[in-house]
């Protein structure tokens, strides 16, 4: 098992309590290494509980589970390319998001936590307020005001406090860390790196569902969690001797609010980030808290960001519809970035499709 510690001062995530930061420096918590995988142990449990030994939670008391995990992967041919769609958008709250959330959930359940607070655009606000009603958690959510109707209608459907805040993306970000600071429980989905090796088990399963490792995983990155869980799975894999070559790792961002892409291609990010609109909401993420992590995964593999324009997005959602994939446009952002990376990266090629087109309202 690896050890959650403070990037900065090295500090071990404390056994009570639940804090964000490091209380010592106010560092940023992570794992100090990736999952450690072990065939030997996996356990018959639904969905991807089957590798709870990966997970921070305690094995001998009650997790918290909606079935998540064990999504289909399709096979496609584009431009003679030989691509495969990983449809997360089929997990029961509509988004990547729940293999997170189940572990993040079961940890608060299992610490007797029984109110916390999350931001979010939508889907892991949706997510949260899913699993929290599962576990008989009240969750407080805080998102932009202007988020999608039919998240923020997910949210308070699950019985959650749906708190909207005026502003960019930041701002509630911003104001539910004022409520941490007043002594609340913080779930964030961003800065806990409990829910990161719930997300690696998503290369498990496309290893299992190929027979082999892929060439290329394409996804989208905010926070960077999606594909650093990804990345760090995939590496377990290796380590235990499941696969034998890693495949390379592409995120993808928009010319909105691109922090980590400016990050990787200048080596610096200017300040102010920019934070424009997008229809990308899931991406628009100033300051990713996961950004350099991932960024350090990616070049050890040989990997890439790439930025996608404004009015690319919806012409690559209907492309993905039109295939049958109905994404949101924050998924859709990967079908220009195949455009951009086909023949400059290995196959096969697995586009990650990370939330359902059904959490989005298009303006008439």
């Amino acid at each position: 098992m690896t050890e959650i510690r403070c990037q900065v001062c090295h500090t071990p995530y404390p056994p009570t309590g639940f804090p964000y930061l490091c209380p010592t420096c106010g560092g940023v918590f992570d794992h100090d290494g990736p999952p450690a995988l072990d065939p030997a142990r996996l356990e018959d449990l639904p969905g991807i509980w089957k590798y709870r030994h990966t997970f921070d939670v305690d094995p001998a008391r009650p997790f918290v589970t909606l079935g998540e995990g064990n999504t289909p992967l399709i096979e496609d041919r584009i431009w003679q390319d030989e691509v495969f769609y990983k449809l997360e958008s089929l997990n029961p709250t509509g988004s990547y998001k729940d293999r997170a959330t189940t572990v993040l959930a079961s940890v608060l359940y299992q610490r007797g936590i029984n109110d916390a607070v999350e931001d979010s655009s939508g889907n892991a606000g949706a997510s949260f307020a899913g699993y929290a009603a599962r576990a008989g958690i009240r969750a407080r959510i805080f998102v932009p005001a202007g988020a999608s109707g039919p998240k923020r209608r997910q949210i308070e459907m699950y019985g959650a406090d749906l708190v909207p805040v005026d502003g960019p993306r930041s701002a509630a970000a911003e104001a539910v860390r004022r409520e941490a600071a007043a002594g609340c429980a913080y779930a964030s989905h961003a800065y806990l790196p409990f829910g990161t090796p719930g997300i690696s088990t998503m290369a498990y399963e496309i290893c299992d569902q190929l027979k082999c490792a892929p060439g290329t995983i394409v996804a989208p990155v905010g926070h960077g969690s999606l594909l650093l869980g990804i990345g760090r799975g995939f590496l377990a894999l290796h380590r235990a001797g499941l696969i034998q070559e890693m495949p390379a790792l592409v995120g993808v961002q928009v010319t909105a609010c691109p922090p980590v892409y400016m990050r990787y291609s200048t080596g610096e990010v200017r300040d102010p980030i920019p934070e424009g609109a997008t229809l990308a909401e899931g991406v628009r993420v100033r300051t990713p808290v996961r950004g350099e992590a991932l960024i350090n995964v990616i070049q050890a593999n040989s990997g890439k960001i790439v930025v996608v324009e404004e009015d690319e997005i919806l012409p690559g959602r209907e492309a993905l519809a039109r295939r049958g994939f109905y994404v949101e446009p924050t998924s859709a952002i990967v079908w220009n970035a195949l455009e951009q990376v086909r023949d400059k990266f290995p196959p096969p090629l697995v586009l990650v499709l990370s939330g359902s087109g059904f959490k989005f309202l298009p303006a008439a």
